[in-house]
């Protein structure tokens, strides 16, 4: 019997923002990101939004009663101390490019780019509005 598990692949990782319509805008503009569909259930509403670069993986935004962000820190290493998902990983191109157009729209940058020779990666980290955590990856391979 084949294992069912081996057929695992990316789907979507669900972010909760405060305001549906600020967060679809946010990554719209910021990260250059389209929606997909949207759909309200049990009070919620839910918009999955597509990566321009792999329009198969989706954020899904979800918004309604009860979304405060996550957590507040300026400090990327500080906000590590939090329990459950930390952040999103995205592969780039070029990192240093990418953090120089973020930072020309308004973004927070929360960690410079930097290489990672243990990973063979450069990497840069960034929050959105509602203090998810983004971290943008580039091959050093």
């Amino acid at each position: 019997m084949t294992n069912v598990l081996k057929t695992l692949r990316g789907a979507h990782v669900g972010l909760r923002v405060a305001e549906r319509d600020a967060a679809v805008n946010w990554y719209r503009e910021k990260l250059d990101m389209h929606e997909t569909r949207a759909f309200d259930l049990n009070g919620m509403n839910f918009t999955e939004m597509a990566l321009a670069g792999d329009p198969t993986f989706r954020i899904e935004l979800v918004s309604g009663p009860g979304a405060e962000g996550g957590p507040k820190s300026d400090d990327l290493y500080t906000s590590f101390g939090s329990q459950g998902w930390h952040h999103l990983g995205l592969w780039v191109d070029d990192v240093d490019a990418a953090v120089e157009t973020l930072r020309d729209r308004g973004v927070t940058v929360t960690l410079e780019p930097v290489d990672n020779d243990d990973w063979k990666v450069r990497v840069a980290f960034l929050v959105d509005p509602w203090n998810n955590v983004i971290e943008l990856l580039q091959s050093k391979v």
